[in-house]
């Protein structure tokens, strides 16, 4: 359902729209953005929006739900030393990455399976730190039961300690990187969280902090919003995400009334 506009304003709307789809290419149409706000220093036409309707929401875990950026750096630290690893080489790849992965990246002649296991073990006995993001509670009590899940790089015992540690509840729905062959920055992820609520990718909205998220969840098919805690809004804005919010407090969810599940509307 298209929003009602009044006829002297209809000119400029489909200008706006025009350019609203040119910036979101081919996936805008999964989600209806029924409100758009310039971004200051942007192409004119480059809008986002600001009210998305889905049936499903799809959270990444670490940036997203939660803020686990120093236990991570220490870990990837304490695993990094004894290899003679700089750990900065390692945060350039790691983020929303699953660690396996990032292994055969910054040491290919390691058995990256053995060593992931290692890490792994240190950062599941390891949650000082670990904090829920503001809102976050908040976020995932408003939403009805079956229409969330969390989809994350980390393996399903680490997932479990680190919400445990913060309070919040552990769905049934999760993937973690036990459960796919490929992680993100490929789309299999986001395509498992999406099949394990019964709901088509499509009309589902993935919640995103990390560049290979995003692209894992565009891959997929489905429509992303970055949210900006661990990369600039700028940074956010060349991942081809729907719309962007500084914070996870900043949204809100509540009833839909065009055919979708959800409404979330950005602060």
């Amino acid at each position: 359902m298209k929003p009602e506009i009044d006829a002297p304003e209809a000119g400029h709307f489909h200008q706006e729209l025009a350019g609203l789809n040119l910036f979101l290419g081919r996936h805008s149409s999964s989600i209806l953005p029924v409100e758009t706000l310039p971004l200051t220093g942007t192409d004119e036409r480059a809008t986002m929006a600001t009210e998305l309707r889905c049936d499903a929401i799809l959270f990444d875990l670490d940036g997203v739900l939660i803020d686990s950026s120093a236990c991570i750096t220490r870990n990837w630290q304490a695993w990094a030393a004894p290899h003679g690893i700089d750990v900065a080489d390692i945060m350039r790849v790691a983020h929303g990455v699953r660690s396996v992965e990032t292994i055969r990246q910054v040491a290919p002649h390691l058995d990256a399976e053995v060593e992931a296991a290692q890490l792994t073990a240190l950062e599941v006995a390891d949650t000082d730190g670990v904090v829920a993001m503001p809102g976050a509670h908040a976020l995932l009590a408003s939403l009805p039961d079956g229409a969330w899940t969390i989809v994350t790089s980390g393996n399903r015992d680490l997932a479990a300690a680190r919400l445990a540690a913060v309070g919040l509840p552990v769905p049934a729905q999760m993937v973690t990187a036990d459960d796919v062959t490929r992680g993100k920055p490929a789309p299999e992820p986001y395509l498992l969280g999406a099949q394990r609520l019964g709901v088509a990718p499509e009309r589902c909205l993935v919640i995103e902090d990390a560049p290979a998220g995003i692209q894992a969840g565009r891959s997929a098919g489905i429509c992303v919003l970055g949210v900006a805690s661990t990369h600039t809004t700028e940074d956010l804005l060349t991942t081809g995400v729907t719309a962007i919010a500084k914070r996870l407090a900043d949204l809100a969810v509540g009833d839909a009334h065009s055919g979708y599940r959800l409404t979330i509307q950005l602060a």
